[in-house]
């Protein structure tokens, strides 16, 4: 059985894990890094590329370039390049791709089992969008944990005393803390809270339109509409935030960034650490109230925390981590890394989940995860009322029933409309799916017994039913929602994910193989003029003939577009002139 490894699909930045000797480890990218960015591209050759490739040519082709994918993750949300359309289910399994082969780089083995996690405020709609994407990924997909969870899991597995923890996880596009007791192996979530739209991204564009808003008032010049020099811009933001981290003031220097009147500009610019956090003061606050809703719905006081850890990115910024330190009146953990603990939890998951149990420091015992749901689950009921079945924070995996009934006599058919989130009034929450219940017995309103039954999944996933109790007709749905991908897209979407590998197979081969044809050009050329009258006549004739059949093959063939038939007739003229020139180069 391959190892399983644990994924955290991250807004900015993707990890990949795996758990060796058991100890989590992180994979490294072919870049060497130990993170992949999670951007994807199409150049204008026809070529994908994905993490930190498609980040270094984002400002020569930021049309066609896609980043914070994730934000998108369960909406209608598309884009089209070259005529194709491009879901984000289908960008994030082209990221996940990537990571699956460096897994398979460092294992030296086929990987097809992974953990995947996602913010615990992600709703089903978006579990199932990111489960969706591990499979057109060709991952078999075992489990979706939330990140604060795994982050927990990370921590729990080399703490092992009983103690509750807060993991405040503020990453690139979303915010999610979770309130969490360790002790004797058990790792349980009392209570998750959350904004799936808060994050690093965030803090970019305020820095962003800060760099815009100078350059007009200095230069006179608006660059909100010239793609590339905003890419620069977005770019030099986001390096000027990581610097003010470590520094009280950072230089943002942009030479040539456009021009003004028929001249370049090179706006140089100063900020300090103080400006930036005036700039994301508000966004920082919006932190506050989940850290609140999630200690009150767990009934743990902040004196009662025996840790608070910081999870993403964006904790490293001085005045995030000062705001936890006024909600909890603790000093962060820095026991962890903010960047690799996620997928080191979902890593020690997998392997727990593969039968290969992981003990806990100092209690000797296998570790046990406990996760909760994070917002409730309703239906509609009569005058657009959303009555719940499940309340945020149960404990997963769970089922519950309640029996309902008809609103209009002799009605034969009803509509289960299943909404996920805290406001009393349908219309207020998410929609996440709906079915119809036909063939009910013709009876007065309220006569007819229908039982409706929620069933949680340990990964979120919810599947929902509905059953007339005295006719005994039934009809259930695992749920999906107008904006999720089809069975025959996902089908589709998985063709053209192999399609692609096989696309970047070749084209790889292609690079290498071209590489060694030109240097074998060179060498027999640099030889024929070296030996001159020295070399037979017929032999000489022969070495010609094959090196132009050689540099006519690699002279045609252009790598957007190249197939397997072109490299192996290279192949053959490149075998061809190694005869022909044996001995001499």
């Amino acid at each position: 059985m391959g190892k399983v490894i644990g994924i955290d699909l991250g807004t900015t930045n993707s990890c990949v894990s795996v758990v060796e000797n058991e100890k989590p480890v992180i994979i490294p990218a072919d870049s060497g890094s130990r993170t992949t960015p999670s951007i994807v591209a199409f150049t204008k050759k026809g070529e994908r590329l994905v993490g930190e490739s498609a980040r270094r040519q984002a400002v020569t082709n930021p049309e066609r370039t896609i980043s914070s994918i994730k934000r998108h993750m369960g909406t209608d949300w598309s884009c089209r390049i070259d005529g194709k359309e491009y879901k984000p289910q289908t960008i994030s399994a082209m990221i996940l791709m990537q990571l699956k082969k460096s897994a398979e780089d460092f294992t030296g083995e086929t990987v097809t089992d992974a953990v995947i996690t996602v913010p615990a405020y992600f709703n089903d709609v978006q579990r199932q969008a990111t489960k969706d994407a591990g499979r057109i990924a060709g991952l078999n997909v075992l489990r979706i944990i939330n990140e604060p969870t795994s982050a927990a899991l990370a921590y729990g597995l080399n703490h092992g005393e009983t103690q509750k923890v807060m993991v405040y996880d503020l990453g690139g596009g979303t915010f999610d803390v979770s309130i969490i007791e360790i002790g004797e192996g058990v790792i349980e979530v009392l209570a998750t809270a959350g904004d799936n739209h808060l994050g690093g991204d965030d803090f970019d564009a305020r820095v962003t339109d800060w760099i815009a808003g100078k350059i007009r008032s200095e230069y006179n010049a608006d660059v909100r509409k010239d793609f590339a020099a905003m890419q620069r811009i977005r770019d030099a933001a986001e390096q000027a935030k990581k610097e003010l981290s470590a520094s009280a003031s950072t230089q943002i220097v942009l030479p040539y960034l456009t021009t003004v009147k028929g001249e370049p500009i090179h706006p140089d610019l100063t900020l300090t650490r103080a400006e930036f956090e005036n700039m994301v003061r508000d966004l920082i606050e919006r932190t506050a109230d989940p850290v609140r809703n999630a200690l009150n719905d767990a009934h743990v006081e902040p004196s009662a925390l025996g840790k608070v850890l910081l999870v993403g990115g964006s904790t490293r910024i001085p005045a995030v981590q000062e705001k936890v330190r006024q909600l909890t009146g603790k000093e962060p953990s820095r026991n962890i890394n903010p960047d690799e603990c996620v997928a080191q939890g979902a890593a020690i998951l997998g392997s727990t989940l593969q039968g290969k149990g992981l003990v806990a420091a100092g209690t000797g015992q296998e570790l046990l995860l406990l996760d909760v749901t994070p917002l409730s689950l309703s239906i509609e009921t009569v005058g657009g009322v959303a009555t719940r079945l499940v309340e945020r924070n149960t404990t997963l995996p769970t089922r519950y029933s309640r029996i309902f009934s008809t609103a209009a006599p002799y009605q034969r058919n009803v509509e289960i409309h299943v909404l996920q989130g805290e406001r009393p009034m349908a219309r207020d929450n998410k929609t996440i799916g709906r079915f119809k219940l036909k063939g009910i017995k013709a009876a007065p309103a309220g006569v007819p017994q229908i039982e409706v039954t929620f069933d949680i999944d340990a990964n979120g996933i919810l599947k929902v039913s509905a059953k007339d109790l005295d006719t005994g007709k039934q009809q259930s749905i695992t749920i999906t929602a107008d904006d999720r991908m089809s069975e025959n897209e996902i089908e589709q979407a998985i063709r053209d994910a192999q399609n692609y590998a096989g696309q970047d197979q070749v084209r790889r081969e292609g690079v290498e193989l071209l590489g060694e044809a030109q240097t074998l050009l060179n060498k027999t050329e640099q030889t024929v003029k070296a030996m001159g009258k020295q070399l037979d006549r017929a032999r000489k004739k022969q070495i010609r003939n094959d090196s132009h059949t050689l540099q006519k093959l690699v002279s045609k063939c252009r790598l957007d577009k190249v197939t397997e038939e072109e490299l192996s007739a290279i192949r053959e003229a490149k075998r061809q002139l190694e005869e022909s020139t044996a001995g001499l180069v």
